[in-house]
C-alpha cells in the first residue's frame, strides 16, 4: 500500500505522505464486520455445532444455489438467514450451517463501490477494467482514515494497483460558530440570499480559491462572496465594459493580429499566454486552488496595469494621427485577445460571468462550446513579464511613499532613484515608470550602497547545530556589523563561513521615509519629496482635469465626445494660472476642444472643488462630430 500510495497525485501534495502516508504506516487491524441487523449480509456459513466445525464463504449466488438448492432473491437480513443447510462434515446430520449475523462494515462497502457498483467480475469486465484506477475521487481530509483508506486496502489486495489516480483531499467547511456546518444548528448564511445577493459565481469562486481546496478549514461567512465579487468578477466585468464602451464608440471589429510591437501590448500577450500555461498545468493537476490564483493574479495585472497604463491609447480621437491610430488599434487587439482568452480559461471555474462576456465579446454561441486554448497561439517573454513585474514592484514602492507623506499621484514629483543591481536593466522602462509614479526623472542606479545598507541577519537554530558554543561569537560579530563577503560572494563571519540556509542579507534604506525596499528583487527605492511652486502648479492642473471627468460623467457624455471647456475661477485662488500654464494637458485629457475662462461663476454650470478645497466652476458644452 505504502508503494502504491506513491502513484497518486494528491491535492494537496503533502497528505500523500503526511496524512494518507502516515496513517498506512501505522495501519492498525481493521475489523470488517459490524453486530447490526442493517447493511450487507457477510457471506459465511458456519456450523452451530462446535463438535463438527466448518465455514463456508461463498462468492456469488450461482455457489449459493448449488449447496442450497435455490437461488437467494433477497440478499438482506432477515430473509438471508432463512437460507439454512446441513453440516456436510457432521456424520450425525444433527448440526447446521447457519450464515453467521455480522453484516459488512459499511467503509467495506464503499471501499467496493469501483468494481460493485457495475456486479464486476460477473458482467461488465471490458468496463471495468478500462475504467479502473478511477481519474480522480474528491472527499474532505478525514476520509484519509476512511474512504480514501479502504477504497486503497481493497485496490491493492484484489488488484495490486491504486485505485484512483488523483486525489483531491479538501477541508472541513465551518459554520459561522466555528463548527462544521449544521442543518441542525442553521450556522451558516441562508443559501437563497447568498446567491440572490452575491450570485452563483462568487460562491463558487469563493469555496474554489480558498484554503479548504489545499485541505484547510474554511469558515463560511458572508464576506467570502463578497469579496470574490471584488477583487474577480467586478474587475474582469469592468475591463470587459471598459473595452466594449470604446470599441463600440470607435466602430472597431474584433480580431486578434500577429506580433505585438508596444511594450505594453508585448507584455500583455506574454502575461496571457503564461496564464493559459499555468491554468493548464494547474487545471491538469486538479489544483483548483493554483488555478484561481493564477486567474486572480492576471485579472489584477490586466486591470490595474495595462488597461490603466494604457487609458490614452483607447481615448485617442481616431484620425488624430496615423501612428496614433495604429497604436490604438493595437491595443484593441491585444486587449480583445486577453479578455477572450481569459474567459477561455477561467469558464470552468466562473462559468456564467464568463459566458456572458464571451459571448458580448465573440459573438459566439457559448465559451462552453469552445476549445481550450493554446498556449503556442501567443508569443512568449518570460524577460519582458519579469522586468514588468519588477516595473511594477518598483511602482508599488513609489506610491506607497507617496501615501505616506500624504502626495497624491496627481501631483508631479521631481524625481525617482532606483538602485541596484539590477536597476540598469530597467532603463527601456523608464517611461513607463515616470508616467506611473508622475515624476520629471527616474534615476537608475547600479550601487545600491548610496541609498541603503546591506545588513546580515543570521538564524540560530540553523547555525547552532553546526557551531555549537561558536553561534553566540557569530551573532556578537553580527550585530557589531562585523562581517564580509569573501571574493567567491559567501558570508564569513568571526572566522566562521556560514551556508546558505544559515543566513539572509536584507536591504535597509537610508532614509526610510522617502525610500522602501524589495525583497526580492535585491532593489531600493528612493522618491524626491520636495514640492516646489512648479510641481504644485501642474499638480492643482491636474486636479481640476479630474473634477472636468467627473463632470463630463455627470452630464452623460460619450467618452468619445468632445467638448466647449468653460472655467470659472475665484480671483486670487491661484487656480486659473495653474490651468493656463497647462491648457495643453488640460484641454487633451479633456477633450476640449476650445477652453474658455470666465470671471463670474457659470448658471448651468457644475461646481467643484480641488483636492485642498479651492472652488471653481465647470461648464461644458457638447460639441457635433464635426466639431
Amino acid at each position: 500500500m505504502l508503494e502504491l500510495n506513491q502513484q497518486i497525485n494528491w491535492v494537496p501534495p503533502h497528505v500523500r505522505d503526511g496524512a494518507f502516508g502516515k496513517w498506512l504506516e501505522g495501519a492498525r487491524d481493521w475489523s470488517i464486520t459490524r453486530n447490526r441487523f442493517w447493511g450487507s449480509p457477510v457471506p459465511v456459513w458456519k456450523s452451530d455445532d462446535p463438535a463438527y466445525p466448518r465455514v463456508d464463504v461463498y462468492a456469488s449466488l450461482d455457489e449459493l444455489e448449488v449447496d442450497f438448492g435455490l437461488r437467494p432473491r433477497d440478499l438482506h437480513r432477515p430473509a438471508i438467514d432463512e437460507l439454512v443447510r446441513p453440516n456436510p462434515d457432521d456424520p450425525t446430520g444433527r448440526s447446521t450451517m447457519r450464515r453467521v449475523e455480522d453484516v459488512l462494515d459499511c467503509w467495506f462497502e464503499s471501499g467496493s463501490m469501483p468494481f460493485a457498483q457495475v456486479h464486476y467480475p460477473f458482467e461488465n469486465s471490458r468496463w471495468f477494467e478500462s475504467h479502473f484506477p478511477a481519474d480522480f475521487i474528491v472527499e474532505y481530509v478525514g476520509q484519509t482514515r476512511g474512504w480514501f483508506y479502504t477504497l486503497h486496502v481493497l485496490g491493492t489486495a484484489l488488484f495490486a494497483k491504486p485505485p484512483f489516480q488523483n486525489c483531491i483531499a479538501h477541508g472541513i467547511v465551518l459554520g459561522n460558530d466555528r463548527q462544521k456546518l449544521s442543518k441542525r444548528l442553521r450556522n451558516y448564511p441562508d443559501p437563497d440570499e447568498m446567491f440572490n445577493v452575491y450570485g452563483a459565481d462568487a460562491m463558487r469562486w469563493f469555496l474554489l480559491s480558498s484554503p479548504v481546496m489545499r485541505g484547510g478549514d474554511l469558515v463560511l461567512e458572508r464576506r467570502g462572496p463578497a469579496e470574490a465579487v471584488r477583487a474577480v468578477l467586478n474587475p474582469l466585468w469592468n475591463a470587459w465594459k471598459f473595452f466594449a464602451v470604446y470599441a463600440n464608440a470607435d466602430g472597431y471589429t474584433a480580431k486578434r493580429r500577429g506580433q505585438a510591437t508596444e511594450v505594453l501590448d508585448r507584455y500583455a500577450l506574454a502575461k496571457t499566454r503564461a496564464l493559459v500555461e499555468e491554468v493548464t498545468q494547474a487545471m491538469d493537476g486538479y489544483d483548483l486552488y493554483g488555478a484561481s490564483t493564477a486567474i486572480t493574479s492576471y485579472i489584477d495585472a490586466l486591470n490595474n496595469w495595462y488597461i490603466r497604463r494604457s487609458r490614452d491609447r483607447f481615448w485617442s480621437r481616431v484620425g488624430a494621427s496615423k501612428a496614433s491610430d495604429e497604436s490604438k488599434e493595437a491595443a484593441y487587439d491585444t486587449l480583445f485577445t486577453a479578455l477572450q482568452t481569459l474567459c477561455l480559461v477561467a469558464a470552468p471555474l466562473l462559468p456564467m460571468l464568463t459566458e456572458t462576456v464571451y459571448r458580448g465579446l465573440t459573438g459566439e454561441r457559448s465559451v462552453h462550446l469552445a476549445d481550450w486554448p493554446s498556449p503556442s497561439a501567443l508569443p512568449r517573454d518570460d524577460d519582458l513579464i519579469a522586468h514588468m513585474e519588477t516595473v511594477r514592484a518598483v511602482c508599488s514602492a513609489g506610491h506607497s511613499v507617496r501615501k505616506a507623506r500624504g502626495l497624491q499621484t496627481r501631483l508631479p514629483l521631481r524625481s525617482v532613484t532606483v538602485a541596484g543591481a539590477g536597476a540598469p536593466s530597467l532603463e527601456p522602462y523608464v517611461d513607463l515608470i515616470a508616467d506611473e509614479l508622475n515624476v520629471k526623472e527616474v534615476l537608475l542606479l547600479s550601487d545600491v550602497s548610496q541609498v541603503a545598507d546591506l545588513v546580515l541577519q543570521v538564524d540560530p537554530s540553523a547555525l547552532g547545530p553546526r557551531l555549537g558554543p561558536a553561534t553566540q561569537q557569530v551573532i556578537s560579530a553580527v550585530r557589531q556589523g562585523s562581517w564580509r563577503r569573501t571574493r567567491e560572494g559567501a558570508v564569513e563571519v568571526a572566522g566562521h563561513e556560514l551556508a546558505d540556509d544559515e543566513f539572509f542579507l536584507a536591504l535597509v534604506p537610508k532614509d526610510t521615509e522617502a525610500s522602501r525596499a524589495l525583497p526580492g528583487h535585491g532593489l531600493v527605492v528612493s522618491v524626491s519629496l520636495d514640492v516646489t511652486p512648479e510641481l504644485e502648479r501642474e499638480g492643482v492642473a491636474r486636479d481640476v482635469v479630474r473634477q472636468v471627468q467627473e463632470a463630463r460623467k455627470a452630464t452623460g457624455l460619450d467618452v468619445s465626445d468632445h467638448i466647449r471647456l468653460a472655467l470659472a475661477f475665484s480671483h486670487n485662488s491661484g487656480l486659473r494660472e495653474a490651468v493656463e500654464e497647462h491648457l495643453e494637458m488640460v484641454a487633451g485629457e479633456t477633450l476640449a476642444d476650445e477652453v474658455i475662462f470666465r470671471d463670474g461663476p457659470i448658471s448651468d454650470g457644475i461646481r467643484a472643488t480641488v483636492s485642498d478645497g479651492r472652488a471653481f466652476h465647470i461648464g461644458i458644452v457638447p460639441l457635433p462630430d464635426d466639431g
